[in-house]
């Protein structure tokens, strides 16, 4: 087959179609990209180039106020969680924990015209239509609704007080929806696919159930894919744990990609996977990031490499990756070398 350029590539494997090769996805840390350019002596360019990434990201940035903390917190969300710990921490506070109709009315939602997308158009040209461009905001409504209640609360308030959760909801959306819109008007053309972002499970199976998943958060997900469908562009989910329960729903809402799987959480066997929903949704990942990139070694990341191959990459839909988007910094990156060798290498078609 005739060498495909990576955008190509990855639209053809949305359309679960068989490209030249399976597409290579590569998220990872701060502190493991740092680790990967110093030891392969190569810029952030010029690692994405040697491990055959087929995607770039353009972003908005953050324009707005700026928010005095207070001494305990290290950031604040947009939405106005202070936060303590490592990376993004843990909240402090849950702000509408006891909130009502009225209080959620008067809380101060951010505007997001505090979002700058002037940037963003120069920011997909520079790729010359070679990358499937990821764009929109992240959009991480499930999170924000659990810095603002509180986890358990709000499992609890979907029960006692739905209206409440749907309101919230509502204005996270709102606010995502907004931005994204945004982004869309200054670069949608040169956007392939709208990259969303909510973790609805965990290694013990989904957060939530179907019943609820479907009064609380499928609406809202069928929102984003009909914004991300109406520019016509692919809608991938970012989604940890075991939630295959969910998988159904997922596709009902209009979601054409899931990442980034992982094959050691409850119920996510690929196998099943993808006999079950390999021609309804695109699958990216899948490849252990712990149990084989972290502790594996180099012949053993490429016989599970191949393995995953093996059941995921027939009849196109899938992309190739690790298992969780943020390659920790304790990966051996000869062991990320040698993933991304092996899918370029043994994932032809």
């Amino acid at each position: 087959m005739e060498t495909m350029t990576s955008r190509q590539r990855v639209l053809a494997a949305f359309e679960h179609a068989e490209p030249d090769r399976v597409p290579c996805w590569f998220g990872t840390s701060e502190e493991f990209l740092d680790k990967a350019m110093a030891q392969l002596g190569v810029d952030e360019e010029g690692l994405r180039v040697r491990f055959g990434d087929d995607f770039r990201r353009v972003y908005a940035e953050y324009k707005g106020p700026e928010f005095e903390l207070s001494e305990e917190a290290t950031s604040r969300t947009i939405f106005g969680v202070e936060r303590r710990g490592i990376g993004c921490g843990q909240p402090i506070s849950h702000p509408l924990a006891d909130a009502d109709l009225k209080a959620v009315g008067e809380y101060p939602w951010p505007n997001p015209d505090w979002m700058d997308v002037s940037t963003i158009r120069a920011q997909a040209e520079k790729y010359n239509d070679q990358y499937a461009i990821l764009g929109g905001d992240w959009s991480p409504f499930w999170h924000d609704a659990i810095d603002l209640f509180g986890m358990e609360n709000l499992h609890v308030k979907m029960y006692t007080e739905p209206e409440v959760v749907e309101a919230v909801m509502q204005r996270l959306v709102d606010f995502y929806a907004a931005v994204s819109e945004r982004i869309f008007d200054a670069a949608g053309d040169l956007i392939d696919v709208f990259f969303i972002g909510n973790d609805f499970g965990s290694r013990r199976g989904a957060m939530l159930g179907p019943q609820l998943f479907m009064r609380h958060i499928v609406p809202h997900l069928k929102r984003l894919a009909d914004l991300g469908h109406g520019r016509g562009l692919k809608v991938q989910l970012h989604c940890c744990g075991g939630f295959a329960p969910l998988i159904p729903l997922m596709i009902e809402a209009g979601i054409d990609g899931l990442h980034a799987v992982q094959p050691a959480c409850m119920g996510m066997s690929l196998g099943k996977l993808k006999a079950d929903f390999g021609d309804k949704i695109l699958f990216n990942g899948a490849i252990d990031s712990h149990h084989v990139l972290i502790d594996g070694t180099v012949e053993t990341v490429t016989e599970e490499t191949r393995k995953v191959l093996d059941i995921m990459m027939p009849g196109g839909g899938y992309i190739g990756g690790a298992s969780h988007d943020t390659i920790l910094e304790e990966t051996p990156v000869e062991n990320v070398v040698a993933m991304f060798d092996t899918i370029r290498e043994y994932g032809r078609y």
